[in-house]
């Protein structure tokens, strides 16, 4: 398979979690188990905004959109992770690497674009509460959510493609327990400073614009909220955001470690952790976080639990 000292590679190997047996199978099980409850979790939520007319406003429709992103998020790593511990085979093919790549960046640059967007929503709403039923009109959430797709499918496709267009050679083991674009361009064996030219772009404009975005919007509806005179007004305004800002901080810390900070070899546990943190564990979160501090969202559950049950 050698030609002109590269290697042409049907497929890579990802790296174990674990290298104990016991240890493995414990993983599969607390895997399985986020999962299955962040599926659900998620999926609830887009079936309560169906079932309840009080959610029909365009926060919870932002919501339900990045309730189902998040659906997808976690199902673009878990399921092969579940494969590879329950089978012991760590081979990914060639193609399912790059299909993983693609899914993953446009999923998370997706995420990033609907957080900005209901920052945005919490902006028009406490600093202009009587144009936001004309700023977030029906069509105005519409672009947003369709743009936040559309941006984010064509730059992930860019950056699928640079990645692997480059010749690997040597060892084809990735330092991650899914295919990411960091640790694939280590295997390459030709320059890669294009493609890290092209993700430090990108990465400032696409990812990092949401987020200035976002902090730019809290700054405003932070010295609205201040402003406000009664205690209780202040605290009902507040209410509405914290959920958002828990889901922006869970989302961002956990990124920013790993792809805005210096590398080093002492740190990689550290990634490894701050990985399976923002790609399993945020997507678990998200259900938790709006349904236990939203009151809407958690009547509008317990409503479509019970027809449900009526029903069957």
């Amino acid at each position: 398979m050698d030609r002109d000292n590269t290697t042409t590679i049907n497929y890579f190997f990802l790296s174990d979690l674990s290298e104990s047996p016991e240890i493995q199978h414990l993983l599969f099980c607390m895997f399985l188990i986020i999962y299955i409850i962040s599926i659900l979790g998620n999926a609830s939520i887009i079936f309560a905004y169906t079932f309840s007319s009080d959610l029909q406003t365009p926060m919870y429709f932002c919501l339900i959109n990045f309730s189902f992103v998040e659906m997808c998020y976690i199902s673009t790593t878990v399921p092969n992770l579940l494969l590879c511990l329950i089978t012991g085979d760590k081979r990914i093919s060639f193609y399912g690497c790059a299909t993983q790549v693609y899914s993953f960046s446009c999923f998370g640059v997706t995420e990033c674009f609907i957080l900005a967007a209901m920052a945005y929503d919490r902006y028009n709403a406490i600093c202009n509460p009587l144009l936001y039923n004309t700023i977030m009109n029906k069509r105005t959430c519409v672009i947003l959510i369709v743009g936040s797709w559309l941006i984010a499918s064509i730059n992930s496709l860019i950056h699928t493609i640079l990645t692997f267009m480059l010749p690997f050679c040597g060892s084809n083991a990735i330092d991650s327990f899914f295919c990411d674009m960091p640790p694939l361009l280590k295997l390459a064996c030709t320059d890669t400073l294009v493609n890290q030219i092209v993700i430090f772009v990108t990465g400032s404009c696409i990812i990092a614009g949401p987020f200035i975005l976002t902090v730019f919007s809290y700054v405003q509806i932070i010295s609205t909220i201040v402003s406000i005179r009664s205690s209780s007004k202040k605290k009902k305004a507040f209410s509405t955001c914290t959920s958002h800002i828990t889901a922006v901080v869970i989302f961002y810390v956990p990124s920013i470690c790993i792809y805005f900070r210096p590398k080093s070899n002492q740190a990689m546990i550290q990634d490894k952790m701050a990985t399976v943190i923002y790609a399993v564990i945020t997507p678990l979160l998200n259900p938790f976080i709006y349904s236990l501090r939203n009151h809407n969202v958690k009547v509008a559950v317990k409503k479509m639990i019970h027809k449900l049950s009526v029903q069957f």
